[in-house]
């Protein structure tokens, strides 16, 4: 990452405006250009979580699906939070598939994220940060976890801005 392992997650919200469907267009906003995508592992909240142990955290884990974690870059670096990048209306795909706590297996795990369907990015599920039961009992000891609650779980190394990825986003471009 180019930088000191972080003890804590960063985290930020994504209000319930910002989902959308897996498959529905992202549009471009006038107000930043730079429109950057990242895919994630969504962990589905299936019981309320309040001050759960990690160990406790992991029976109030409905499931998992994909989510595609569109940012607006130009807005997110304005300022250290991060969150004015991250709340735009309809950004944020989610799914379309749950699996099942007993039918995931984060050590063997692969999320591949694709550009008009070809692969540019793909990492493993056990090399990510902070386990998703980690990231459940963590934002629990802050607020009341209730059931269909979404934790996007980031990527397991910085992953850094489109342009310097070599990619480009254009009308029509699909990133999943």
């Amino acid at each position: 990452m180019g930088r000191e392992l972080p003890e804590y997650p960063t985290l930020f919200a994504k209000f319930a405006d910002t989902l959308t469907g897996p498959a529905d267009a992202v549009a471009a906003v006038a107000e930043d250009p730079e429109m950057d995508w990242e895919g994630e592992l969504a962990v589905v909240v299936g019981r309320t979580a309040y001050k759960v142990s990690e160990e406790e955290a992991g029976e109030c884990i409905a499931g998992f699906t994909v989510a595609n974690d569109i940012s607006m870059r130009g807005r997110q670096y304005r300022s250290t939070e991060w969150l004015q990048g991250r709340i735009w209306a309809r950004s944020t795909p989610v799914g379309p598939v749950l699996v099942t706590p007993d039918g995931f297996d984060a050590g063997t795990a692969v999320l591949r994220t694709t550009l008009n369907g070809t692969p540019v990015r793909e990492h493993r599920i056990a090399d990510l940060l902070f386990t998703p039961a980690h990231l459940v009992a963590y934002v629990s000891t802050m607020l009341p976890l209730r059931p269909g609650d979404l934790i996007l779980t980031g990527t397991p190394e910085e992953w850094g801005g489109l342009a310097r990825r070599g990619g480009t986003r254009s009308p029509g471009t699909r990133s999943r």
